[in-house]
């Protein structure tokens, strides 16, 4: 049997926006597994809770389907993440009001599935990332929410400048201000806690000595 006879039609993403905004479910649907990963993705590295980016995904992604009428155009990805980073500073503002307690600090984070064991990878490796991960984690916390968003944006992401500008309504002069000021931070942070990194790692994070 010819496999392709079961491949998914590849809509253009065009004609699915379009058909969205008709109100086709369907297609909105094709859009939301386009973007998924990257919404969830952005949305935890802010939050740093896999329970609250799930909200702020869900969240987003509703606001889009009822604010397609109001999309004109440009990167559709820059536009839901735009809208995903406003949710989950709506997320943020929830927690600053709603007292935290231990253990929120204890289930979140270690279930996310970039901590999960790569096939290939041994299991100092797995640790060794573990470790680097949380260290960054808890680094991406201390960060004001701008410079959070346009770091995760920027160094998880890997979006442009001109990407992430689109993305957060700012200038490009202020996307590499925000950026140049957060990695300094969170280098900083890594710093003042070097003995929570890997061990290979804890010489000469900042060391200049030959």
């Amino acid at each position: 049997m010819n496999a392709t006879m079961h491949r998914t039609p590849t809509i253009p993403e065009q004609d699915a926006i379009a058909a969205a905004q008709r109100g086709d479910i369907r297609a909105f649907e094709h859009l939301v597994s386009s973007y998924q990963d990257a919404a969830f993705s952005v949305a935890y590295h802010i939050l740093g809770s896999r329970d609250a980016a799930m909200d702020a995904t869900q969240d987003a992604f509703i606001r889009a389907f009822e604010g397609l009428a109001r999309y004109r155009g440009g990167s559709f990805k820059s536009w839901i993440l735009r809208i995903t980073t406003n949710c989950s500073y709506d997320q943020l503002r929830y927690k600053q009001r709603r007292p935290s307690t231990p253990i929120d600090d204890l289930v979140e984070d270690d279930e996310h599935s970039s901590m999960l064991m790569a096939e290939d990878e041994e299991p100092e490796e797995y640790a060794e990332r573990s470790e680097l991960n949380g260290v960054i984690r808890r680094g991406l916390r201390t960060l004001p929410k701008d410079q959070r968003a346009v770091l995760v944006l920027a160094d998880i992401e890997g979006l442009s400048y001109n990407e992430i500008a689109e993305t957060l309504d700012a200038s490009v002069g202020t996307i590499k201000s925000r950026l140049s000021r957060a990695r300094a931070k969170l280098r900083d942070f890594m710093l003042e806690r070097e003995e929570l990194l890997p061990s290979r790692l804890r010489l000469g994070v900042g060391d200049t000595k030959d």
